[in-house]
């Protein structure tokens, strides 16, 4: 089968939205290219990932790159996906460049290449994350290891905004806790909180093939007893009281539900927020602030934001 390579040259910020659209045109993985990751300094247990071509990368930018199938729809598909990346201007999304190139691939080079990129990778104190095909042996006796198929285009959970929302549940999540994934993509972070002593993980996404990932990758950890996937539309007809509810989404999806967030929050129960832009961090904080949430901590990595803060 022919496949063709779309390339979207753009910015930090896009990476989320721009990977969603090209996971409903049917893509089958994604690939994101930050020259960011060319200057990271890594621990030398890991120096695979180093191994990285700074030819393959933008000067400026991020190139976000995924695989269609070449057939008869082909160029309605582009077409389609070019509008739903402009359309994320309404939102305030910065494109950058949104130049957008195709080439054509063999199938055993875009279903295998990719690969290359992804090695065990620790993302917080305790956390580790291994792609399932690799081998892998823990460094600490205490080390937390998620095992995760990223194959449908959720990502590989080492994006800022996913590091900093399992560093943000390290010090949130306690025994017993029953916690709330909103916007669950691929599950790790409901399988991170599961991980970490939670009792109960109810893990909610719009797009059943985000639901039937988190499915897949809980049963991956052996977690499938204890997170509970569904398709919901954010916190709509959710009733039940939380110690925590998480969300690694847009900022400007963050604000639209903080209000059921308080609702559904015990006293005293905490809120995670991450996927926010630097330059939105204001946005969600007085949106916070505004239902009654006490900001007890905003952290930072690259351009990403992650905000805590508690039900009073």
């Amino acid at each position: 089968m022919k496949w063709s390579e779309i390339c979207i040259h753009t910015t930090n910020e896009a990476i989320e939205p721009i990977s969603n659209i090209l996971h409903e045109a049917g893509a089958s993985g994604v690939v994101i290219e930050d020259p960011t990751e060319l200057d990271k300094e890594r621990e030398s247990l890991f120096g695979e990932v180093y191994e990285l071509d700074p030819n393959d990368y933008p000067e400026e930018g991020v190139y976000v790159k995924a695989y269609l199938a070449v057939n008869s729809f082909l160029g309605e598909t582009v077409e389609e996906i070019k509008q739903a990346i402009n359309n994320l201007l309404i939102y305030d999304i910065d494109l950058g460049r949104n130049h957008i190139t195709l080439s054509e691939v063999n199938e055993e080079e875009w279903a295998t290449a990719w690969k290359k990129y992804y090695k065990p990778v620790k993302i917080s104190k305790k956390i580790t994350i291994i792609p399932t095909w690799e081998e892998y042996e823990p460094v600490s006796s205490d080390e937390i290891i998620i095992e995760l198929d990223p194959g449908m285009a959720f990502g590989t959970g080492t994006h800022p905004t996913t590091v900093l929302s399992v560093q943000a549940l390290e010090k949130a999540i306690h025994e017993e806790d029953v916690v709330i994934d909103v916007g669950s993509g691929s599950g790790v972070l409901s399988i991170a909180s599961a991980l970490l002593g939670a009792k109960e993980v109810y893990a909610y996404d719009l797009d059943d093939i985000a639901v039937k990932s988190t499915k897949i990758n809980a049963k991956l950890n052996k977690l499938e007893n204890k997170i509970y996937s569904k398709q919901n539309n954010l916190l709509d007809n959710v009733d039940m009281q939380a110690d925590v509810i998480v969300s690694n989404i847009l900022a400007e999806i963050i604000v639209r539900f903080v209000e059921d967030a308080h609702r559904i929050l015990k006293p005293g129960g905490l809120f995670v927020t991450s996927g926010i832009i630097k330059q939105k961090k204001n946005v969600v904080k007085e949106s916070l602030e505004k239902v009654g949430f006490e900001i007890l901590e905003i952290t930072q990595m690259e351009d990403w934001i992650a905000i805590m803060a508690k039900k009073k």
